[in-house]
């Protein structure tokens, strides 16, 4: 989904302003209090009341100098708050990422904003996501973040399938769980007349989603079984026959420490900049 280590870069940004203020406080600020302190003292005797006084303007002048940051400590005083909070909101509560492709297609199109939950699969310290509180763990039909093991620095989208210790089996269009098949049901055969994909309402879990099977297969059909092991996530697109996911790997599972978060929403829908932001498809995340 996005190539930028944007968690790496907010890491830095937070340490390194916290760090700047930590020094200010306990190094700069004492000798510009003392700053401070000479000024006050030294027009103690004089009168600096009167807004036409001329000691009031070099006192004002002289207070500027004494209370006067070094320009790297004023941005950082600024923006350290900022920057910690949207840290700690991206890191274990929610992070926002926008859909670059049509794997997980009708359920998410390309160009919706998505909102993931960071803290449902636990509590994971940001960069090396390792996690370090429990909390639950992904269930069938999820809609989640993850990175797969092929590409560990780039955002991937996927449904769980498959659960440590399942048998996944994916032939004809037909999803095998356990050697029983997930029960569809046709709800469209499309375009009209002259179809070339179906439409199928599918259940995994507790989820009910309609996934997108063409007709003839594509380039990323794929057809196999799998066993899951220990630890690990298998991961299928809604749009069966175009998504590159476990079934094509070299590596087909996802290692419980490459998840991000659970997808929940979609918040926003823009397909690009010269078009206008709909909220059409605003809603949860079947």
């Amino acid at each position: 989904m996005e190539n930028i280590n944007l968690p790496l870069i907010l890491t830095i940004g937070v340490f390194f302003t916290g760090l700047v203020w930590l020094f200010d406080l306990l190094v700069l600020a004492g000798p510009r209090q003392r700053k401070i302190d000479a000024v006050e003292s030294q027009f103690k005797e004089r009168d600096v009341s009167s807004a036409h006084s001329k000691d009031r303007d070099l006192y004002n002048l002289a207070m500027d100098q004494a209370e006067r940051e070094p320009v790297i400590v004023e941005y950082s005083k600024s923006f350290f708050p900022v920057l910690l909070i949207v840290f700690v909101l991206r890191s274990f509560i929610a992070e926002p990422f926008q859909i670059p492709s049509g794997s997980m297609e009708p359920t998410l199109d390309i160009g919706d904003f998505i909102l993931v939950n960071k803290y449902t699969y636990g509590i994971r310290l940001p960069v090396i996501n390792k996690k370090i509180i429990d909390i639950n763990d992904p269930e069938r039909g999820d809609v989640m973040v993850f990175f797969p093991p092929h590409l560990p620095d780039t955002y991937y989208i996927k449904r769980v399938v498959g659960l440590p210790g399942d048998l996944i089996r994916y032939e004809s269009h037909q999803l095998f769980i356990n050697g029983e098949p997930v029960p569809e049901q046709l709800q469209a055969a499309l375009p009209a007349g002259a179809p070339q994909y179906r439409l199928v309402r599918e259940t995994l879990g507790e989820h009910e989603f309609t996934s997108r099977k063409y007709i003839r297969p594509g380039q990323f059909s794929r057809r196999g079984a799998w066993r899951v092991p220990q630890g690990h996530y298998f991961m299928i697109g809604d749009n069966r026959d175009n998504s590159f996911d476990s079934r094509g790997w070299d590596d087909p599972f996802v290692p419980e420490d490459h998840i991000v978060g659970k997808a929940v929403a979609v918040w926003m829908h823009w397909d690009s900049l010269f078009s206008l932001p709909s909220f059409d498809r605003a809603g949860t995340i079947e």
